[in-house]
């Protein structure tokens, strides 16, 4: 099977949402592994990198993305692979593989720079940059003499997350360079940005009205709550690129690292992103947004035992609220967890898709703007009972093969409002047995 994408089976969705791949591996994707893994025990080299190449092909309703693309040869493979602003060229022999990617033009690089170059080389540890006569590049090349497929994917991986991720920082930190080899990258429909537009308006709105309306007395831990949620919602569900993307990162990150400052001064920097956002026109918003091809998903993969172990520990806030009388910030906590796990752990399709239905449930008028149906009536506080049985029913049972123990779980939901709901989900969350039998 593909390394990365364990269990992919995915309910599709007419929008990508999140970090992670919003496509389904090949059907065959686990005999195209096996296979390349034989055919490497033969020496049969190119053979076995065209099986695992294959194996890393992602489709949307049975269509292939093309974010692999091949070209044999009789004693060369040539391929190209896409991951967001990346396109990364490499050729195949029986003896070696080399890779590169196109970054900037190397005039274009000033000292600052040059300097993020030389420092990114240190941390990599199979690709590592380099410059010809016109261009700044990011490389790799193996030895074919011991190759596998575990061998292959882990460097593979590698070029390809850190060259979009630079490119992103290059792009967010140094506005006036321009990236190079970006063709392959597609402008979002109008529509949906002013959509977008308009709902990250109305969330610094909504944000600004929630937290005017706490209590004057001890309320950073909820203030905070209210400014990382829409930071994670504006991650998951507007999928912004670029300067937008690595600010969003770096609040995000500063807040959970410093251990020194205060909440209310960690707050206070997460406030000043969220004026500048509420400043930004169409335009300047509009240029931190394109479709693209994706081939690894970011993040490692997370055991269920510390999904487990941090939703226990948002139930405890969430119940030391409600015992403490601070009703009003329950909803938000429910919602931090739903997009905290989306945004921070590695998570399998099951678990994944079924948070994905959490969240169309907790936000139904963004869900209902793009045209999905509604699973929840926000104005009479009412669900679609039947259409949510039925959507967890459809994401868990194509895995019940394999994971004998694993069982749907919608009737056992509590309806009776969001807050009982999604307390409910989480428990039901926690209760997935994925072992294998």
């Amino acid at each position: 099977m593909n390394l990365f994408n364990f269990f992919e089976i995915k309910k599709q969705t007419k929008h990508p949402f999140g970090r992670g791949i919003n496509a389904n591996p090949a059907e065959n994707e686990e005999e195209l592994f096996i296979n390349s893994y034989e055919a490497f025990e033969k020496k049969d080299v190119l053979n076995a990198y065209e099986y695992f190449l294959k194996s890393l092909e992602n489709f949307s309703n049975n269509t292939s993305n093309e974010n692999i693309s091949l070209d044999k040869q009789e004693n060369k493979l040539n391929f190209e692979i896409y991951q967001g602003t990346a396109k990364i060229i490499g050729y195949i022999t029986d003896k070696s593989l080399y890779a590169e990617t196109t970054m900037i033009k190397k005039e274009s690089a000033h000292i600052a720079l040059k300097r993020y170059i030389l420092e990114r080389n240190y941390q990599l540890t199979y690709a590592c940059y380099f410059s010809d006569d016109k261009y700044i590049k990011l490389k790799i090349f193996l030895d074919n003499v011991t190759m596998s497929p575990q061998k292959i994917f882990f460097p593979l991986r590698e070029i390809t997350l850190n060259a979009d991720f630079d490119k992103e920082y290059m792009k967010s930190e140094f506005p006036n360079i321009l990236l190079e080899d970006i063709g392959h990258l597609k402008n979002l429909d109008e529509n949906e940005l002013k959509i977008k537009y308009d709902f990250l308006n109305q969330w610094i709105k909504d944000l600004e009205n929630k937290i005017a309306t706490l209590p004057s007395n001890d309320n950073s831990g909820m203030q905070a709550f209210e400014y990382l949620l829409i930071f994670l919602k504006i991650d998951y569900l507007l999928v912004p690129k670029y300067e937008i993307y690595q600010k969003i990162s770096k609040k995000v990150q500063e807040y959970f690292s410093n251990e020194t400052a205060t909440t209310e001064a960690k707050n206070e920097k997460l406030k000043d992103y969220i004026d500048e956002l509420k400043n930004m026109n169409f335009t300047d918003f509009s240029a931190n947004f394109y479709n693209a091809k994706y081939t690894f998903n970011p993040t490692d993969k997370t055991s269920q035992e510390e999904i487990n172990t941090f939703i226990d520990e948002a139930l405890l806030k969430i119940r030391w609220y409600k015992n403490n009388r601070y009703t009003q910030i329950i909803p938000t906590i429910y919602s931090y967890i739903s997009f905290y796990l989306l945004y921070n752990y590695g998570l399998n399709a099951v678990t994944k898709d079924l948070l994905h239905t959490l969240v169309e449930i907790q936000n139904p008028s963004f869900f209902k703007a793009l045209d999905y149906p509604a699973l929840y009536d926000a104005n009479n506080s009412s669900f679609s009972k039947r259409t949510i049985i039925s959507n967890i029913e459809n994401i868990i049972q194509p895995h019940k093969k394999r994971f004998k123990h694993l069982e749907t779980f919608g009737d056992k939901l509590n309806f009776t409002s969001l807050n009982e709901f999604s307390n409910s989900f989480f428990i039901q969350l926690k209760h997935l047995n994925f072992e294998e039998i």
